[in-house]
C-alpha cells in the first residue's frame, strides 16, 4: 500500500477512479414498483434527488448483488460490481412482462469516480460552484446529506454526484459522460484531490468494517449475517424476493444466525498478502469461521480482517488461529477505527 494514498484518504481526499463498477439505468412509470419487489430497500419511497443501499436475494435469501441506487429525474440509476452488471441487465429484463420498464446498460456510457476523505466536500466545492442542475435551477448548495445525490451540467456535461461514502468514511461517488470524464479528472486534482489506488480504499474501508462485494458478500451470505441490515434493508415495505427468509430469521429466530461478521486484529508480524480470502478460523481444533478480507492498518498498527465467525466465538477478544501460519486472530468489535 501507498502510504501517501493513505494519508489521503484518512486527512485530506482522495480521488479514485472506479473501474470495477457497472452501470444501470432504468425509465419508464413503473420503474420504482418494478424494482421495490426485486431490491431490498423501500424504492418507491425515495423522493428525487434521493438514493438508497439495497442488495439483490435469491430466494434462499442470498446475496447476488449489492448496489448504489439513486433516483433522479425520470430515471433510477443503479450503481452496481462490474462482475454481476450483464447478469444483472439480463435479468431485469427477463422479468419485465406488462410493466412500463426500460433497462439500459450505461457502463460504456458513463465514468464512475470517487472522492474521499475529510476534505471531500472541499474538493467538490468549485465544480458543484460552476455546475447547475439540468432542470436549468441555478446554482447548487455545496452540502449533501446521506444518499443525497444530484444530476448536475458542469461544462456542458451531465454529472451525477451523490453522498454514498463508498469506503465507510466522508465521500462521493460521482459519474461522468466520457467525453467530459478527463477533463473533470484533472479538475478535481486541482481543487485538491490525490489520486489514490484501490489497495489504500481496501485498508479504509476494513478500518470503517464496510463489507465489499464479492469479497464478503456473497451467494453464500444474508444480509443478517453481513450485518448490513440497518442500511440494505426495509422492514416496512412490501414483499421483495429473498423476504420469507429474512422475516423467518427475525421474528423465529429472533434475530440469531448462525455466524456473523466481525473484525479480526493479527497482532504478530505477518503478511497480510499471506492470508487469502476464504482462510479458516480455528479455535483448537474446531473449524469456527473464515477471513474474507485483511490488511495492515497503520491507524491499528496491526493487520486487520473482516471475516465470518460462528456466534458462539464472537465475543471480542477470543483468540483464534488463521491459516496458513496459525497466526493470532482476535475477534475485534468493528468499526476499528470512528468515522
Amino acid at each position: 500500500m501507498n502510504r501517501d494514498h493513505y494519508r489521503a484518504l484518512k486527512e485530506t481526499a482522495g480521488l479514485i477512479r472506479r473501474l470495477d463498477r457497472g452501470r444501470i439505468a432504468l425509465a419508464g412509470t413503473d420503474r420504482a414498483d418494478y424494482l421495490q419487489g426485486l431490491l431490498t430497500n423501500d424504492i418507491v419511497a425515495l423522493d428525487d434527488g434521493r438514493g438508497c443501499y439495497a442488495v439483490h436475494l435469491t430466494p434462499q435469501g442470498r446475496i447476488v448483488a449489492d448496489a448504489e441506487l439513486f433516483n433522479l429525474d425520470d430515471r433510477l440509476l443503479l450503481d452496481v460490481h462490474g462482475s454481476v452488471k450483464d447478469m444483472l441487465v439480463r435479468r431485469f429484463d427477463e422479468l419485465v412482462f406488462t410493466e412500463d420498464v426500460d433497462i439500459a446498460d450505461w457502463t460504456e456510457v458513463w465514468v464512475g469516480y470517487a472522492v474521499a476523505g475529510p476534505t471531500a466536500e472541499q474538493c467538490l466545492a468549485p465544480v458543484l460552484a460552476k455546475s447547475s442542475r439540468t432542470a436549468g435551477r441555478e446554482g447548487s448548495s455545496m452540502v449533501f446529506d446521506d444518499h443525497e445525490c444530484r444530476l448536475l451540467s458542469w461544462a456542458g456535461v451531465p454529472v451525477v454526484v451523490s453522498r454514498t461514502d463508498p469506503f465507510g468514511s466522508m465521500g462521493f461517488d460521482l459519474w461522468v459522460e466520457r467525453s467530459g470524464a478527463s477533463d473533470l479528472w484533472d479538475t478535481l486534482l486541482e481543487t485538491g484531490c490525490t489520486e489514490v489506488d484501490d489497495a489504500a480504499t481496501d485498508v479504509v474501508r476494513i478500518e470503517h468494517g464496510r463489507p465489499l462485494f464479492p469479497t464478503d458478500l456473497n451467494a453464500e451470505t444474508i444480509p443478517l449475517e453481513a450485518g448490513i441490515e440497518d442500511r440494505a434493508v426495509s422492514f416496512t415495505k412490501g414483499c421483495y424476493v429473498g423476504q420469507e427468509v429474512i422475516v423467518r430469521v427475525l421474528h423465529r429466530g429472533h434475530g440469531r444466525v448462525s455466524r456473523r461478521l466481525t473484525g479480526l486484529t493479527m497482532h504478530q508480524l505477518v503478511d497480510p498478502t499471506s492470508i487469502a480470502a476464504g482462510a479458516p478460523l480455528w479455535h483448537e481444533n474446531d473449524a469456527v469461521g473464515e477471513v474474507t478480507s485483511s490488511a495492515f492498518s497503520p491507524a491499528v498498527g496491526a493487520v486487520i480482517g473482516l471475516g465470518y465467525v460462528k456466534r458462539d466465538w464472537l465475543e471480542p477478544g477470543t483468540v483464534l488461529k488463521v491459516d496458513p501460519e496459525r497466526v493470532s486472530a482476535v475477534v475485534t468489535a468493528l468499526p476499528f477505527v470512528a468515522s
